[in-house]
């Protein structure tokens, strides 16, 4: 009787993948290169425009219509004193666009950054460049968190600028009595600038994640907007008590503790803590999201 032996299985050896001399994952679609894509683009032109034009128009506005305030009675708010020196028309300008617009272009620059790439069917000619996925949504987050803050920062320039012109180089009447020197005034807005770049960096995270779930920049953008919205307004229902602490939109506008005499971080301190958490848990389920997502266009 014969016995059939089965051959001897024999293991090829992986073999290994070739890459291009020279190729380095790091060095593949660099900052510059990324900055200088988007500063080309027409909607980086147009919010810049809009940013830069807005403290002329209220400048305009105050002329036109004369001194702000005189019609609340005996309360007197940060409006009111928006024509006392540039430092206060400055922080008018950032009282005034905190709430919204703001938001724009933050959710701009960071949910139109990938889901435009899909628009164009240019994101799969990216990654097969090869550009590696963790290193294209670095680049595309940092840029466009860059842009956001340059956004936030030219408008209080502008506007201190315009503003000293328009009223002087003098220290920052308190609406409540009192007054900061120019200098601290400076230092002041340099703090809360920062701030409101932290507080907007759950609409940043939020606009980020929507920008790789969908190739319609319209939808990542219009998507953070609008949840940014419903957030501001279930800030303002008081029967939630408590629960509003947990909501970024309950602390934007914790830097007007800033301007006193003695400034008063706690409240900021708080907001920093909420923004920062919702945000590392976006940007998170972003690079999550994007890392395994079939990318056909």
């Amino acid at each position: 009787m014969s016995t059939l032996t089965e051959p001897a299985q024999h293991t090829e050896p992986p073999v290994p993948v070739a890459t291009a001399s020279g190729y380095r994952a790091s060095r593949t679609l660099p900052l510059r290169v990324e900055l200088a894509r988007q500063l080309k683009r027409r909607r980086t032109l147009v919010m810049g425009a809009i940013l830069g034009a807005l403290p002329f128009v209220l400048a305009i506005a105050f002329a036109i219509g004369g001194e702000p305030g005189g019609e609340g009675g005996n309360r007197i708010n940060l409006m009111d004193t928006a024509t006392a020196s540039g430092a206060n028309f400055a922080a008018v300008n950032l009282f005034v666009s905190a709430g919204f617009l703001l938001v724009v272009p933050v959710a701009l620059f960071c949910g139109d950054t990938v889901a435009s790439e899909a628009s164009w069917a240019s994101l799969r000619y990216l990654l097969a460049a090869p550009v590696p996925r963790a290193r294209l949504l670095w680049s595309k987050l940092v840029v466009g968190l860059g842009l956001s803050l340059a956004a936030m920062v030219l408008l209080p320039v502008v506007a201190l600028v315009v503003g000293t012109a328009a009223y002087g180089w003098g220290p920052l009447e308190i609406p409540t009595g009192g007054a900061l020197d120019a200098g601290t005034a400076a230092q002041r807005l340099v703090v809360i600038v920062g701030y409101v770049f932290v507080s907007q960096l759950v609409t940043a995270g939020l606009a980020f994640w929507l920008s790789t779930k969908t190739d319609a920049p319209l939808g990542a953008v219009g998507g953070a907007v609008g949840l940014t919205i419903v957030g501001n307004v279930l800030d303002a229902v008081t029967a939630l008590g408590d629960w509003r602490d947990f909501l970024p939109a309950h602390w934007q506008f914790a830097w007007a503790d800033a301007i006193q005499p003695t400034p008063e971080y706690s409240g900021m301190i708080q907001g920093t803590a909420v923004s920062v958490t919702y945000a590392v848990v976006l940007f998170a389920l972003a690079f999550r999201s994007f890392a395994g997502k079939d990318v056909v266009s």
